[in-house]
């Protein structure tokens, strides 16, 4: 038996150890085109045992950079991609630096202040107006979701000519509309209600009066079941 132990390290777990043996009898072919025709198989193999690489962009040329990886970059095979090297797979990418600038606009967001930006810096009358009623808008809307009441139009007006010294004013009046929670539950309870009881009788005993009645005319009449007396 075959013990982990013994055997060589799996380099791409993923995979699993049939398809690295599958590489490692590929090194052993002489023939190019036969070697060639074998290292295609494996790729579509691959790309069975891995689907998830599929929502991957080019995700071909990924399964081919795991082949090579599998064969410790000693496979030589014409291939559809230029072979990787160890140092380029192995290397980690620049770490992206982390914002340090301060904003007056932390309330808002970055992308509201890049289009403060764009709108100053815009000439066309119309377009610089439509600019501030958008701004206008978002800044409505960014104070209800975080207020859950309407904010009046002169408060947004003098935020907005505060951060743009005056620079900009809109001309239409944002509509956003408030939250509310929702108060018709009682009233729906109540219709529910009412609906259930439609065909029910209006006394309270829930038509208990009228079978007695009847079981008490039957008695009378004679009609009815009659107990049984056993001896």
């Amino acid at each position: 038996m075959e013990y982990n132990t013994t055997r060589n390290h799996l380099t791409i777990r993923e995979y699993g150890r049939n398809v690295q043996k599958m590489v490692e009898y590929i090194l052993t072919i002489e023939d190019p085109e036969k070697r060639k025709k074998n290292a295609y198989a494996v790729i579509e193999l691959m790309g069975i045992l891995n689907p998830s690489l599929k929502n991957v962009e080019d995700y071909k040329h990924k399964l081919w950079d795991h082949l090579f990886q599998i064969s410790d970059f000693k496979l030589e095979v014409d291939a559809p991609y230029p072979k990787p090297t160890k140092e380029e797979l192995s290397a980690k990418p620049d770490p992206i630096p982390y914002p340090t600038r301060s904003s007056k606009l932390a309330h808002l967001g970055a992308n509201l202040e890049s289009l403060i930006e764009k709108a100053l810096q815009e000439t066309d009358p119309d377009k610089k107006q439509g600019f501030a009623n958008s701004i206008a808008y978002y800044m409505k809307l960014a104070y209800s979701n975080w207020h859950k009441e309407i904010v009046h139009d002169d408060a947004i007006q003098s935020e907005l000519s505060d951060i743009t010294n005056g620079q900009l004013a809109f001309t239409n009046t944002p509509s956003v509309k408030a939250f509310r929670p929702d108060n018709n539950n009682g009233r729906d309870n109540k219709s529910n209600f009412n609906k259930r009881n439609k065909f029910q009788p209006r006394n309270g005993n829930g038509g208990n009066n009228n079978g007695n009645n009847n079981r008490r005319n039957n008695n009378n009449n004679g009609g009815g079941f009659k107990k049984k007396r056993f001896i």
